[in-house]
């Protein structure tokens, strides 16, 4: 993590770009003072100097969208941050997600999204979802979900055409997601596997 001493606060407000960190979705740019800085890493919600208000401001301190701080950066030249945050609903206040409108991103980048879906219908356990009724089975049914999803995921891949391929690969992934969140892992974690295997 990021510390105070890192950062070259000698010409004022530095900018702080706030980036999701399960999405990689760019959601707004702020500006910080030291003051700003050490109150986003004390509190963990992400904390600018407001140049309206002239005053610190925590993001979503009216509206209850907060910015929970997950990591922080500093650029080489110590000037600008770059935070890494979960945000709690939408992060404009004009209600969409960023502050440079429905941005969806990369198309990969959903899988950090649905991640977070499936971790929401593990904590919130919705009724009717089908997620909710796949984490009420256990790991042992979701294990065997997965299983039979990679089986018909291989079928296809020799036998089926590619929107069939592509559409059992969907389901391989999306049941995978379930079966790491009901065992308290993630893809963080499956990232970490696969970077830590990677040969440059």
């Amino acid at each position: 993590m990021l510390e105070l001493s890192q950062v070259d606060f000698s010409k004022g407000l530095v900018p702080a770009v706030v980036q999701d960190a399960d999405t990689a979705q760019v959601l707004m740019l702020g500006y910080m003072n030291a003051e700003a800085l050490a109150a986003t890493l004390d509190s963990k919600h992400v904390t600018f100097y407001s140049r309206s208000k002239q005053r610190l401001w925590t993001k979503g301190e009216s509206s209850g969208h907060m910015l929970e701080l997950i990591d922080a950066f500093v650029d080489c030249d110590g000037d600008t941050i770059l935070i890494h945050a979960r945000p709690k609903g939408p992060t404009c206040h004009t209600g969409t997600t960023t502050c440079f409108g429905e941005f969806p991103g990369p198309p990969a980048t959903f899988l950090g999204e649905l991640m977070r879906i499936v971790a929401a219908r593990h904590r919130e356990k919705p009724e009717g979802s089908y997620t909710t009724r796949l984490f009420a089975r256990g790991v042992f049914k979701i294990a065997q979900k997965v299983g039979e999803e990679g089986v018909e995921t291989a079928l296809a891949g020799v036998a089926q055409s590619d929107e069939e391929l592509l559409g059992e690969s969907a389901d391989l992934i999306f049941h995978l997601l379930v079966l790491l969140q009901a065992r308290g892992l993630s893809l963080d974690d499956l990232a970490r596997v696969l970077r830590g295997r990677h040969r440059p």
